[in-house]
């Protein structure tokens, strides 16, 4: 597996928000971040291929099983983990844990990560494009279960927030895409290092809040490990899962590693943006966005084994050791 700057980039962005937690109060980072947000799905929407998003339309089967499992499976899942919190759906470790399941998929690493593995690349693309689209209803709609009445949530406004950042630079880089979308998909590399270091900013700005008030001091060693075995053990249980169910629906195995790799993934991305919105600069963004950050590390992980043990499948060495 290649050296992935952007995890190390996220861990040392932590550690500069330990040793500089006042950064956000000498630079402008909220107006900074939330310029960045609008751009990230503008140029999203630029980026979209009609053409490539058109092929993997009617694989319909391998659609909802990929769209269940990101909005329902993960969901249903964190409630079972309930017991496991003490003060239940009060606590704001599990909230934070829930959060995580009720995000939608990534784009970049799922579309990345099928293709090595030789899957379908069409269906992947379909898949985390929609998947994008109906986590800004979705997402929020199942958050407000446990934090209605709270001071910090109100749906019609974080709605708001998230239709003036997110969709309408969405739907304004869809419009452009026929006039700047082939300049912009040649500068997709260019593009991601920008969405990644808006994304490494809004993580320094809410762990240099959490650590200026002292949050992660409430927090015990034993809560944190039992936070990171649970986010393991909810990747493999998806991931198996949805491995069966493939094999019921008796998919090929291009559509099967499709189904595994977009289903199970979950983007830092929409979890950084959404966080934002939802909550503002508040302290509590680092708790929430901690389980998310211990998700995409595991899942670049495992998915990039997974997707190179698959990509090996027609070879002799593939039929020893496959065994996925």
């Amino acid at each position: 597996m290649k050296f992935n700057g952007f995890i190390i980039t996220l861990l040392l962005a932590i550690i500069v928000a330990y040793l500089l937690p006042r950064g956000p109060e000498v630079l402008p980072l909220k107006t900074i971040t939330d310029i960045g947000i609008g751009l990230i799905f503008f140029f999203y929407g630029l980026k979209l291929s009609p053409a490539e998003f058109k092929l993997g339309f009617y694989n319909y089967k391998v659609h909802i099983l990929i769209q269940l499992s990101t909005f329902i499976l993960f969901p249903l899942l964190v409630l079972i983990f309930i017991p496991f919190f003490e003060g239940g759906t009060d606590s704001d470790l599990w909230l934070a844990l829930f959060f995580l399941g009720a995000l939608p998929s990534t784009v970049s690493s799922s579309i990345v990560m099928v293709s090595l593995a030789k899957g379908n690349i069409p269906t992947a693309i379909f898949n985390a494009s929609l998947s994008g689209l109906i986590g800004v209803v979705v997402t929020p709609l199942w958050m407000s279960l446990f934090l209605k009445g709270s001071a910090d949530f109100e749906f019609l406004s974080v709605f708001q927030k998230l239709f003036l950042q997110v969709i309408l630079p969405l739907v304004i880089g869809l419009f452009l895409q026929r006039f700047f979308g082939g300049m912009a998909r040649k500068n997709s590399t260019r593009i991601s290092f920008f969405d990644k270091s808006v994304i490494v900013l809004i993580v320094y700005s809410s762990f240099s809040a959490a650590f200026s008030s002292k949050l992660f001091s409430s927090v015990a060693l034993p809560e944190l490990l039992k936070l990171t075995v649970l986010v393991i053990v909810l990747f493999f249980v998806v991931y198996f899962g949805i491995g069966y169910v493939s094999k019921l629906m008796n998919l090929s195995t291009e559509d099967r590693i499709t189904a595994k790799f977009a289903g199970t993934k979950k983007s830092l991305v929409h979890g950084s943006v959404m966080v934002k919105i939802i909550f503002g600069n508040s302290a509590s963004n680092a708790l929430f966005l901690l389980p998310i950050m211990l998700y995409h590390i595991l899942q670049l992980l495992v998915i990039a084994v997974f997707a190179e043990r698959y990509r090996l499948r027609d070879t002799s060495e593939a039929a020893k050791n496959l065994k996925i």
